[in-house]
């Protein structure tokens, strides 16, 4: 029986691979939270594709995604940055990444980790979408805005409603498997 996937995954494997072993899955790594977040406001404007394409050349030019060394970046760490042709060279979202370092590493000292933060916003508890079709996914929910009204507030940048909810996807804290996709999971 072939595999049946949620209509965005079907255009490389790349895509699919991604699908079937991270979009979806809810992860408590406050290291993996870091590198969704820096990963979904990098892709704002581009397709996730080109992200997927980019993410191990990122990872090794960010510092595995350490957010604890990403803080310290200055500016001649980003104007070295923007020199490398195999990441995503938008000057604003490269400025950026040490200032949302620091609010990230601020939320896991008020928290404990940025995990128990991010996972009180629905009490630890997956939300099941129930979609049928990708016209159906909303963009943006009021758990979203509220996320990104509460990370404006506390400082990061590049995190709108949307964007956050593509976080919250990618994280498996919203679970937006089509129903007739071989990972969609019913709450139990």
């Amino acid at each position: 029986m072939d595999k049946k996937y949620c209509d965005w995954a079907l255009k490389s494997e790349l895509e699919k691979n991604y699908h079937d072993e991270e979009w979806g899955k809810p992860v408590f790594d406050d290291k993996k939270f870091f590198e969704m977040l820096v990963l979904e406001y990098m892709q704002a404007g581009l397709s996730w594709q080109t992200i997927l394409q980019k993410r191990e050349v990122m990872q090794a030019a960010f510092d595995d995604f350490d957010a604890e060394k990403i803080e310290k970046y200055d500016e001649k760490k980003c104007a070295e940055l923007l020199e490398n042709p195999g990441i995503i060279r938008n000057r604003l979202k490269i400025q950026v990444l040490a200032h949302n370092a620091k609010i990230f590493r601020k939320i896991q000292r008020e928290f404990g980790s940025f995990s128990k933060y991010i996972w009180n916003f629905t009490d630890g508890k997956i939300l099941f979408g129930n979609y049928e079709k990708i016209s159906d996914v909303p963009a943006k929910t009021e758990l979203s805005e509220k996320i990104a009204k509460d990370f404006k507030k506390r400082g990061l940048k590049f995190f709108g409603p949307t964007t956050v909810y593509a976080f919250l996807q990618s994280t498996g804290i919203v679970n937006d498997h089509l129903v007739y996709c071989h990972c969609y999971q019913k709450k139990q």
